[in-house]
């Protein structure tokens, strides 16, 4: 993305070999003025037949146009709904939010949409060993597509500060789980001097196909608004992949008409780990990784890797950065959570990030914003309890929802829920 250096698609390559930088998947525009249409995605909304029933394939000409479909690796993946939130617009200080829940994917996260092109693409390859290193939601996606194929996955984890969801799934699907005295930034590093020498591919959100198919979030959410572009999409970030992913696939969806203008994105980072944020403050100037502690454990990312797409995304966008604290993304997580959606902690930066820009006028409240949800409320059931039984170090739970204890009689439980009388049943 650099400096232009072309590679072909079936060459196993992570970083241009002229300069060292990121590698995205081109697309010719001329072809999928012709090919990618409102008519033909719209017919294939509610299909029946593979690997179009997949809210990632349904978008082939824009993912990858002339993979075969026997080759396509798909769960299927996608068809996440976008929920209109009312009371949470209202706690946020806007009048209309969408709230698109990743976490329905088949894993339970977002990283679905990218590990079916990231696995679709090691079969292309030939390839039957793949690896990544993982906070937990990569770990899990990979194993399940790994497995789904029919080869090998290999997961690097560090060795603490795994949400125990996430461990028990990339465990219970089969893949081969190393911990590492390391954290996730040092992890990436291991896993791509492993694979180098042993064969193996990486599925990192370094390999441009993976955000191939994440890009497919925000034409889906697109596609469920009408085609009508909201005025603001709210991401969290960590490894900047999602938001380098919607960047790309914007300014595609533009490039070719489909949409009429580009939104506004807002990438929001936690206080403990918040590189671009601090990037975006000096007004991008320069760039410096920190050490990650936060409780939103998929976005604890102190050196990431798509910087430089993110950096794009916000320019092509006008986009923004803002931070927020361990404390305000659990207290908007149990709001999140009241609301019978439900999502990992990470998730919750998009609504209260969004809210911090309302009060501070950068959105505004007329706009329309669409938030991420990127992963399910049982990746991290510790944080759940923890929050709510104030066991959470540093965190005073303002929602916390206290589980009652009773003896085994009438009384007991008279006095717990406030009745004069129990309804029998």
């Amino acid at each position: 993305m650099d400096c232009g250096q072309q590679y072909p698609v079936d060459k196993i390559i992570y970083a241009c070999e002229k300069c060292g930088g990121l590698l995205d998947v081109q697309h010719d525009t001329d072809y999928l003025k012709k090919t990618a249409t409102h008519t033909l995605f719209d017919s294939r909304l509610g299909t029946l037949e593979a690997p179009y029933n997949s809210g990632v394939w349904r978008y082939k000409e824009m993912i990858y146009p002339d993979v075969s479909n026997d080759l396509v690796v798909s769960r299927p993946e996608g068809n996440t709904n976008l929920y209109r939130t009312p009371k949470l617009a209202a706690w946020a200080g806007v009048e209309t939010l969408y709230l698109k829940h990743e976490g329905e994917n088949p894993t339970g996260s977002f990283k679905d949409r990218g590990m079916t092109g990231g696995v679709t693409q090691a079969r292309v390859l030939g390839i039957d060993r793949v690896a990544c290193a993982s906070t937990g939601n990569t770990s899990a996606s990979l194993a399940a597509y790994a497995a789904w194929a029919g080869i090998e996955g290999i997961v690097f984890f560090q060795n603490k500060q795994i949400a125990a969801g996430k461990l028990a799934q990339a465990i219970a699907y089969g893949a081969t789980g190393v911990q590492v005295n390391a954290d996730f930034d040092r992890n990436l590093e291991l896993v791509r001097e492993v694979a180098e020498g042993l064969g193996i591919y990486v599925l990192n959100s370094i390999n441009p196909f993976r955000l191939e198919g994440q890009k497919s979030i925000i034409i889906e959410a697109i596609q469920q608004l009408r085609w009508k572009v909201p005025d603001w999409i709210v991401v969290p970030g960590g490894n900047l992949g999602n938001s380098s992913a919607f960047g790309k696939g914007l300014h595609e969806l533009y490039s070719l008409g489909l949409i009429d203008r580009i939104p506004r994105i807002a990438i929001i980072q936690a206080e403990g780990a918040n590189p671009l944020y601090r990037s975006y403050q000096n007004g991008l100037k320069s760039f410096e990784p920190v050490h990650a502690e936060t409780v939103a454990t998929a976005i604890k990312i102190g050196n990431p890797v798509n910087y430089k797409k993110a950096i794009r995304t916000l320019k092509w966008t006008d986009g923004v950065v803002e931070e927020v604290s361990d404390q305000e993304i659990m207290d908007a997580k149990a709001l999140i959570d009241r609301q019978g959606l439900g999502c990992e902690p990470a998730s919750a930066c998009s609504l209260v990030g969004l809210r911090k820009l309302v009060s501070k006028g950068i959105i505004k409240s007329h706009e329309t914003v669409v938030g991420i949800l990127t992963g399910h409320v049982l990746k991290d059931p510790e944080a759940v309890m923890h929050y709510h039984s104030h066991e959470m170090d540093g965190i005073e739970p303002h929602y916390a929802n206290t589980l009652h204890q009773s003896d085994a009689n009438i009384d007991s439980l008279r006095e717990i829920l406030g009745k004069k009388e129990l309804t029998p049943a």
